[in-house]
């Protein structure tokens, strides 16, 4: 490694080969450790970084790159010195070295709090969005990069969150996503996952909400669904995955967005996706349910397309993929069932009775709970569900979780449910019994 940089400082004829060299030998780990020890070895790559020679500067930058993929926060703490000249080269220069120095500054922000302080003050947000306007996907998807690093560090809510959102990268990273996801583009992946990382922060939805991020979000979703091939092609739910999120985080919060998506395709579109990825990546199904969840836990509009639309068979059946779907699943219902009387008398004819039986006899509390909230309101808003359940054996299902300490309290209050005569005084007096359920 000394001869290297020797050979790099004495500007031999062989100086390039000698970068070459050294860039390769900095894909070790312990080389790396080395080498930014060495007395004016950052300071010699520095020198060549910024020379004039176009093919120094390249494989200088090459090198810098290589040192930017240590895991020590030492090696990223080194290179501190080099980043105010990577942020000037994003300007100007060919498409590779933009490139190049996008990588690199997003490897060190995820390494070194050190080179986030340092970069905040020296304008890395003004920068990177002065980039957004690039023809070149390469350099848009470098900055997708470098952003969505940005965005996932401890004070990103604080500290970067809010300097994005005053700049103009919101507008144009929604324009990109909504342009470049069906193309299937590694910019408009990245840019998704920044948008869901900035909504994470909750500081965001308003400002996203104002440039149509809902509407706009919601059709590309159509879009998507509505051209998903049959042999669904490997890396499509890397691009599904933050588009769900992205929705889901917007109607998290009460936003009275409501009227903007008043779609029952919406519906379609999520249970087109639940059918392409069921079966190869059931992580999507969580995905679509948490949006689906969010959709119907506000808005009647959904409640009821859900049920006209004919799709709770269909939601039913992913009762068992995992506990935290059978969760979700439970809770869509229970958001339906909460619109009262009409919604509980539907879901009642549908059958859901039957199909929740099997969930009772499940091992999971978690999951046992849901499905007894769900039971609660559909006993109180339509009284003869109730021998209906006794009927298909239901009581007996209850009785096996009396012992079940979390759940004993519900459990004796349906019990005492199903078990008494029909009548307002009697389901009134249940109600209060089991406000513990709201």
């Amino acid at each position: 490694v000394l001869q290297l940089l020797r050979g790099v400082q004495r500007g031999s004829e062989d100086r390039k080969g000698s970068l070459g060299r050294l860039r390769w030998a900095l894909q070790n780990k312990e080389t790396q450790q080395k080498f930014v020890r060495l007395d004016g070895s950052i300071r010699t790559l520095i020198g060549l970084f910024t020379s004039s020679l176009a093919d120094m500067q390249m494989e200088a930058a090459r090198c810098l790159h290589e040192l930017s993929h240590s895991s020590d926060p030492a090696v990223a703490e080194a290179c501190l010195p080099v980043t105010s000249y990577l942020l000037t080269y994003l300007s100007g220069h060919s498409v590779e070295f933009t490139e190049l120095c996008l990588y690199t500054l997003g490897n060190l922000v995820v390494e070194s709090e050190a080179v986030r302080k340092q970069l905040l003050p020296q304008g890395i947000i003004p920068v990177l969005a002065s980039c957004i306007q690039s023809p070149h996907e390469a350099v848009l998807e470098g900055l997708g990069y470098v952003l969505s690093q940005l965005l996932q560090t401890k004070e990103a809510p604080t500290e970067i969150v809010p300097l994005v959102l005053d700049s103009v990268l919101p507008q144009h990273m929604l324009r990109l996503v909504c342009s470049g996801l069906k193309a299937g583009t590694g910019a408009a992946v990245e840019f998704a996952w920044c948008l869901h990382y900035i909504l994470c922060s909750h500081t965001a939805n308003a400002v996203l909400l104002s440039l149509g991020a809902l509407p706009a979000l919601t059709s590309l979703l159509l879009d998507v669904a509505s051209e998903i091939p049959q042999d669904v092609p490997e890396g499509l739910e890397l691009l599904v995955c933050p588009v769900l999120r992205c929705l889901s985080n917007l109607l998290a919060e009460e936003t009275g967005c409501e009227g903007q998506i008043q779609d029952e395709r919406l519906l379609i579109a999520l249970f087109l996706i639940l059918q392409s990825f069921f079966q190869q990546h059931p992580f999507i199904v969580q995905e679509c349910l948490w949006l689906l969840n969010n959709l119907t836990a506000d808005m009647p509009f959904f409640c009821s397309a859900l049920l006209s639309l004919d799709l709770l068979p269909a939601l039913l059946q992913l009762l068992p993929c995992s506990q935290m779907a059978g969760v979700l699943v439970l809770t869509v219902l229970c958001n339906i069932a909460e619109k009262g009387p009409a919604y509980c008398q539907q879901l009642h004819r549908q059958p859901a009775l039957p199909l929740l039986l099997p969930a009772l006899a499940l091992p999971d509390p978690e999951v046992v709970g849901q499905c007894l909230e769900l039971l609660h309101l559909l006993f109180l808003h339509c009284p003869e569900a109730a021998p209906d359940f006794v009927r298909q054996g239901g009581h007996r299902a209850l009785e096996q979780h009396q012992s079940t300490p979390e759940l004993q309290e519900r459990v004796r209050a349906l019990l005492d449910m199903v078990g008494q005569p029909l009548g307002a005084t009697t389901f009134s007096a249940c109600h209060t019994a089991l406000s513990a359920f709201s």
